[in-house]
């Protein structure tokens, strides 16, 4: 698998993952759902989340659960949706959390690039879905992959802050050393459970943490 295509920084830190046999599992299992069904994201978006945010770069994780399931929802990045996409309810809770902690208006898009490129990995756990069937490439092999970028980001990274919002994200950070990192975990955004989440001020929290580490704030509108 010398044929991924993401980022080289994370293909390094990567590597040995592409040579384990779940690896080549997933990939053919993948490739046949893209080759028999509609599957999201588009395969050139599988890894953005990676590529925007290269390992050495990324000073925020949020991890989010899988893909979007509707047309043109996905675009790589957790939270987030294509340019242009109604903001989906758990990212208007996220927009109205940010407004209410730093004081500040959001973007009207959702796509979050503009994140992404400041240091925010937006890691879903699942990276690919089958249209209108949520969670429908859960169990595949994707887990491991993800577990692995966060396990290596703990080994080789200081000073980052990993958002964990709600049960599912927060069992993905068990890994995480919480006296080298920051861990900010709340209930998940989405309507459910936004009364857990609303008033958790993740994104003040997050910046003074980056600042006393002598790293520039991300600007989260």
């Amino acid at each position: 698998m010398n044929e991924v295509r993401i980022d080289e920084s994370w293909k390094a830190a990567l590597k040995v993952d592409f040579v384990k046999p779940y690896w080549g599992e997933l990939t053919d299992f993948v490739k046949g759902e893209y080759h028999t069904k509609t599957v999201y994201p588009p395969p050139r978006e599988i890894f953005r989340a990676f590529d925007l945010c290269p390992f050495d770069k990324v000073k925020v994780v949020i991890v989010g659960q899988d893909p979007y399931h509707g047309p043109r929802q996905a675009n790589g990045l957790s939270f987030a949706v294509g340019e242009g996409i109604p903001l989906p309810p758990s990212l208007k809770n996220i927009f109205k959390e940010i407004e209410g902690d730093l004081g500040i208006k959001t973007l009207p898009s959702g796509d979050l690039s503009r994140w992404a490129k400041q240091g925010v990995l937006m890691l879903n756990s699942v990276l690919t879905v089958a249209a209108g069937i949520p969670a429908s490439h859960a169990g595949k092999g994707w887990e491991h992959f993800t577990d692995s970028a966060i396990q290596i980001l703990n080994e080789k990274r200081d000073h980052i802050v990993f958002m964990l919002w709600g049960k599912y994200a927060q069992s993905k950070g068990l890994v995480i050393d919480r006296k080298k990192n920051l861990v900010l975990a709340s209930g998940h955004p989405s309507p459910y459970s936004a009364h857990l989440f609303i008033g958790n001020h993740h994104f003040s929290q997050c910046n003074e943490y980056l600042e006393k580490h002598d790293m520039s704030p991300i600007n989260w509108e």
